[in-house]
């Protein structure tokens, strides 16, 4: 009988926009302060860890979570693992810890994601000649065999309102429902408890806090959303108001053993109950939460109508829209607290800013489970249910 994994904290920082409040601070600077949070509200030291994995994508190499880990300060012997399934990177770094513990592999893990899409570094080709005159070319990361076709993600959005049949119009309402949902979470002080304040230095100036997520559009409008061009796609339907954003964040949390759990005195949040991957055409890869989700279910012997709470990222309205054609989820469950189009995609760490997010929405409505799902680029989909205590 496999051991419980258990959630006993999980933060993150709010969420900026490309460019803006977190751009000139380096991931890890900003990463290693909510991983000492989420320590710090588990009662934890650096004794107990036992591995810290971080989703990440856009790094460049290097091993962010092990440079994240000792950027913390508290420990040289505090190890990392940095996991790249692109958009799903910070939902399996936290499924991970939790094969750990259930394969009895240490008690104490933390997990989570960081990403500043600000600050990555270009990709350049190798000339094949040496000193050749023609100058080396910039080029974006391959995600499938060009034989399979590798598209832009954007046109993987505009292949599924094609094959699903998804108007533009349909795609802007989702937009502005999740616009509006973000901006009544805001209000209401939801997100307040899972954000950690990061102090940004100011080369000339003073430095400031940011603990409010500044990517949504709280005043966006129907009219507004359907004034916008199309993005990737002459004539398509996809467009930046119906998209997810580019960002930068950073989240965390502890997860352990009941059994460790229960030694140190502390409360768990959530049981990570089951996860499931899944693979499909890399040019509808937006459909992959659907496959995944169906897998992950089938593990618990649950079904949709058991969650109390869904969080699918929000990477394209269309995506969203034609996986809930496949799944027919309930739309008061999914994304309750608006999406990743409202509050944006820091890419590794979203998956584990949407386990933070469930487990604090859980909490606050008092329900039992949870799924969380995500699309990944180059066509898979993850998922994950999650139990409250």
């Amino acid at each position: 009988m496999k051991r419980d994994a258990v959630i006993v904290s999980a933060v993150r920082t709010a969420i900026a926009r490309q460019g803006g409040a977190l751009a000139t601070m380096p991931a890890h600077i900003y990463g290693a302060e909510v991983i000492k949070e989420a320590m710090r509200r588990a009662n934890i030291g650096p004794e107990h860890v036992d591995d810290v994995i971080m989703g990440n994508v856009l790094s460049g190499g290097g091993n962010i979570a092990r440079l994240t880990a000792l950027q913390t300060g508290l420990s040289l012997e505090l190890t990392g693992l940095t996991v790249d399934r692109q958009c799903g990177s910070g939902i399996n770094a936290v499924n991970l810890a939790a094969q750990a513990i259930w394969a009895g592999d240490g008690d104490v893990y933390i997990a989570g994601g960081v990403e500043s899409m600000s600050r990555a570094p270009y990709l350049m080709d190798r000339p094949e000649k040496p000193y050749s005159s023609t100058p080396p070319s910039f080029r974006k990361s391959q995600l499938s065999p060009k034989e399979i076709g590798d598209p832009p993600m954007g046109i993987t959005a505009e292949n599924l309102a094609k094959k699903y049949g998804i108007s533009r119009e349909e795609q802007d309402a989702f937009a502005l429902r999740s616009q509006q949902r973000m901006a009544r979470a805001m209000q209401e002080g939801r997100f307040d408890e899972q954000i950690v304040p990061i102090t940004v230095p100011v080369k000339k100036g003073e430095p400031f806090v940011f603990d409010t997520d500044e990517h949504p559009r709280p005043n966006t409008t129907m009219e507004a959303l359907s004034k916008l061009p199309p993005a990737f796609l002459e004539g398509g339907t996809v467009t930046a108001g119906n998209s997810s954003g580019l960002n930068d964040a950073a989240s965390a949390l502890v997860i352990m053993s009941r059994e460790k759990a229960e030694e140190l005195g502390v409360k768990p949040l959530a049981v990570i109950r089951a996860h499931a991957v899944a693979g499909v055409d890399p040019n509808i890869m937006g459909i992959g939460p659907v496959p995944a989700t169906r897998k992950v279910l089938e593990k618990v012997g649950l079904t949709l109508d058991d969650m109390d709470i869904i969080e699918i990222n929000e990477a394209f309205a269309a995506q969203v829209i034609a996986c809930d054609r496949e799944l027919e989820m309930d739309p008061e469950k999914v994304n309750v607290n608006g999406g990743a189009i409202a509050h944006g995609h820091p890419l590794g760490a979203t998956g584990a800013i949407l386990i933070t997010k469930a487990v604090y929405e859980l909490k606050r409505r008092g329900g039992k489970y949870a799924l969380i799902t995500a699309c990944i680029g180059g066509g898979q989909g993850i998922a994950t249910i999650i139990e409250r205590e």
